[in-house]
Order: structure tokens, then sequence, then C-alpha cells
């Protein structure tokens, strides 16, 4: 039983890794730009086709892709920013709920149309490989999938805390018109919040791809648990939506494991239930901005 329960905490944390990346992306969003990104999910498809046509057509390998997908959906989202949220900033929450929802059904129906609903997977020498040390198991794709997301999320964190861009970001998130007039752009900061934001979500989609099909759809199993943890760690806290993607991940694990095979969002939407029940405001609400 101890196995079984160690095998499973694994197996969630691993994932969760991934979780986190998108989490965090979202929350960065809403805490600069006070915007909810629904079609974060759709990036991450965008991200795996990247890494998906490198691999079949270059050879390329989906971790080597992340030079690519990093920088492309950084510019991506510069662009969605600059061109589309920006104009419907101050006008209200629902233009700007219909905005990313637009989005997201655009970019899903573009994906059905170009690549149709075929799942399209990429077999590399580590997709099977795996790591026993004393009775687990740990697939070598999904240690090193978490170990780059734990190592940008680090990133990340560093670049909030130590640079005069990821200082002027959070001064934005905390109080807008202050920053202002301490001379922040927030145009820039803006841009530079939502680039960080999807470039998170391509790098999630290159490093499923050695373990995870892509296809039309992908985005949605991931941005509902990313909403989930956001909502779990606080709205707006990094810090949180990271630790609260590992969570969810060891739940979702440990329901698979001992309730059933399609038990683990069960779990998981019973975690958020009984956290909002207890503590509304998420279990970092003492502080929503970190």
């Amino acid at each position: 039983m101890a196995t079984t329960i160690a095998q499973a905490v694994v197996n969630g944390l691993l994932i969760g890794g991934i979780y986190a990346l998108v989490s965090i992306g979202v929350t960065l969003i809403f805490g600069v730009v006070k915007i909810v990104n629904f079609a974060q999910g759709e990036f991450v498809m965008i991200g795996m086709y990247i890494s998906f046509f490198l691999a079949t057509r270059l050879s390329i390998d989906p971790l080597v892709s992340l030079a690519v997908s990093i920088p492309a959906l950084f510019v991506v989202g510069v662009l969605v920013q600059y061109f589309l949220i920006r104009r419907v900033l101050g006008l209200g929450d629902m233009p700007q709920i219909f905005l990313t929802f637009a989005l997201s059904l655009l970019l899903m129906n573009l994906a059905l149309l170009i690549f149709t609903a075929d799942y399209r997977t990429v077999h590399t020498a580590y997709s099977d490989a795996a790591i026993h040390i004393g009775p687990l198991y740990i697939a070598v794709a999904k240690l090193i999938a978490f170990a780059v997301a734990m190592i940008l999320s680090a990133a990340l964190s560093v670049f909030l805390r130590t640079t005069d861009l990821g200082k002027a970001m959070r001064a934005a998130a905390q109080n807008r018109d202050v920053a202002m007039l301490m001379g922040i752009n927030p145009d820039q900061v803006f841009c530079v919040a939502v680039g960080v934001a999807l470039a998170l979500a391509g790098a999630a989609g290159s490093l499923l791809m050695p373990f995870y099909p892509a296809y039309p759809l992908v985005g949605q199993v991931f941005v509902l648990m990313a909403f989930v943890a956001v909502i779990l760690g606080t709205l707006g806290n990094v810090t949180g939506a990271l630790i609260a993607s590992l969570m969810m991940g060891v739940a979702e694990s440990l329901g698979i494991q001992f309730v059933g095979a399609d038990s683990g969002l069960i779990v998981v939407f019973l975690m958020l239930l009984l956290t909002l029940a207890i503590r509304p405001s998420g279990l970092f609400g003492g502080s929503t901005r970190r």
C-alpha cells in the first residue's frame, strides 16, 4: 500500500509541473492585466503542434524545440495583447470574457480545420524510458518535463523579483494607477506579461509532446486544471498557483489510483469545493499577488 501511494504521489507531482506552467500563465495575466484568459489552453495546443511538426519534418527533439516554441509564443502574446486585449481593457468584465473565449473557440476550430481531429504523437528515445528507484517507477519524459517546468517557474520568480521589468510588473499588479505615477509604462508591462504567460504555455506544449498526444481540443484539459489551480492558489498569486498545481496533480493521481480511472477530476473538484467552503479566498488568501 505504501509503495502504491508513493508511486501515485510521484506521478501526480510530475504531471503537476505541467499544470503549473499553464496555471502560472493564467494567474500572471490576471494579476497584471486583470483579465481572465480562457484561451490559455489553446496556446498549449499550439506549442504542441510546433514541436510535433519540428520533430516530424526536421527531426528536432521536442526539448530542443523549446527554443522555438517559447520565443514564438512570446511574440504571439505581445501581438494578442497589443491588438486584441488592449482594446477591451476598461470596458468591463463581459467584453474581456467574450474576447478571450472567442479567441479560444477560433483557435480550436482553426486547428480542427487545418490539422483535423487526428491525434498526433512524437516518439523520442526517452519516451518509453524509465528510472527505477527501489519499487518506484519514474518515466524519464515526465521527469524531464517536471524538471524543466520547475526551472522555468524558478526563472520567472527570479525575473519578477530581481529585474526592473519584473518589479514593474509586480507594481502594476498591486496598483496600476500608482505604478503609472511612478513612470511605469502599462502597455509595455502588459505586453510582457501576456508574452511571458503564452511563452510558458508554449513551453508546456513542447514538454508534453514526448508522452502526450496533440489534438485540437487538448488545451481544454489543461486550461480547466489551470483555472482550478488559480482559484485554489488565490487569484493573482504565482507561488500559490505553483503549489496548488502540484497538489492537484497528486490529488488527481491518488484519485485515479484508489477511486477509479475516471475519478481524477472528481477528486480535484472535490478538493476545490472543500477549499472554497473553508477558505473562499483560496489557500494563500492573505496575499493575492507575489
